[in-house]
């Protein structure tokens, strides 16, 4: 494996393995949760739950995030690549419907080589910011089974502003191609749990709705209706939010409103709305090392 990292977009050219990246961990594992999680899309979570494991440090820096610790601060504990493969078996003995990488990209690479030696038995599950690059996807290709990936911008100086990422949408745009040729059909179970397939999810963020409308264009100008869109109210104001007074604050009736109209216009086949009432800190799971 190359030691300089081009995991992501940002492609910092460090070795991670004697220095620190702009995703602010080293090429180790790390991780804060591991545990069973009701709270994705009904097809993800189901019953039994998802076996979501986050993944310390991130490639990008939302403002606003609401796993800041992990995102920013890098809260969690380092791991071997074994001790990471019997975190994912354990979840599969709880009865996890599936293994959720959250925010993964960081770890792409050797994920995907970890993966192709053991492979869990349920589906694997790839839930990023969105934020990636093609040739590190490609990659994956045959190991991920489900991609979970946000839109979350459209405009450069709003990604740029919230984000630190002012290509985004270049870059997390183009990643859907890819995930939609890796995965082109949804496939789900006999109790309607997805084993394979994308879900694209767009958050609306107050005094941004113009973001949510723009992504839910591109998706309708580029992919079928039957494309599976999961629209979020869920956004807190977390991080340094309160640095930011456009998004300091919760998303109102009226924006849930436009942008749901917006949805229901274009004509989607499958989309999960989240109501207006799921905007609440109780469903921020507490990062404590449960399961690490």
């Amino acid at each position: 494996m190359n030691n300089k990292c081009t995991a992501c977009p940002r492609e910092c050219n460090i070795n991670r393995k004697t220095d620190i990246g702009f995703c602010g961990v080293s090429d180790t594992f790390r991780i804060a949760r591991a545990a069973l999680h009701y709270w994705e899309e009904p097809c993800i979570s189901g019953t039994n739950g998802s076996g979501t494991v986050f993944f310390s440090g991130c490639n990008l820096k939302c403002v606003y995030c609401q796993n800041f610790e992990l995102s920013h601060n890098a809260f969690g504990k380092d791991i071997t690549d074994e001790r990471l493969s019997e975190i994912f078996d354990e979840l599969v003995s709880l009865g996890a419907h599936n293994i959720n990488l959250v925010n993964p990209t960081h770890y792409a690479i050797r994920l995907a080589e970890m993966l192709k030696v053991k492979k869990p038995s349920v589906p694997i599950v790839y839930n990023t910011g969105g934020f990636e690059k093609n040739e590190t996807l490609k990659m994956l290709d045959g190991i991920v089974d489900i991609y979970l990936t946000d839109l979350k911008y459209c405009d450069d100086k709003v990604s740029l502003k919230y984000s630190k990422a002012e290509n985004y949408f270049e870059n997390a745009s183009s990643a859907i191609f890819e995930m939609k040729r890796q995965q082109p059909k949804d496939i789900f179970d006999s109790e309607g749990i997805m084993q394979k397939g994308v879900i694209i999810r767009n958050l609306i963020l107050p005094g941004n709705v113009s973001q949510s409308i723009k992504a839910l264009d591109f998706i309708a100008d580029n992919f079928s209706n039957e494309t599976i869109v999961s629209l979020m109210s869920q956004y807190t104001p977390c991080g340094k939010s309160e640095e930011y007074p456009t998004i300091n604050r919760r998303i109102s009736k009226r924006e849930y409103n436009t942008v749901l109209d917006h949805l229901e216009g274009l004509g989607f086949e499958n989309a999960y709305v989240q109501e207006l009432s799921s905007a609440k800190e109780e469903y921020i799971p507490p990062f404590d090392l449960t399961g690490v």
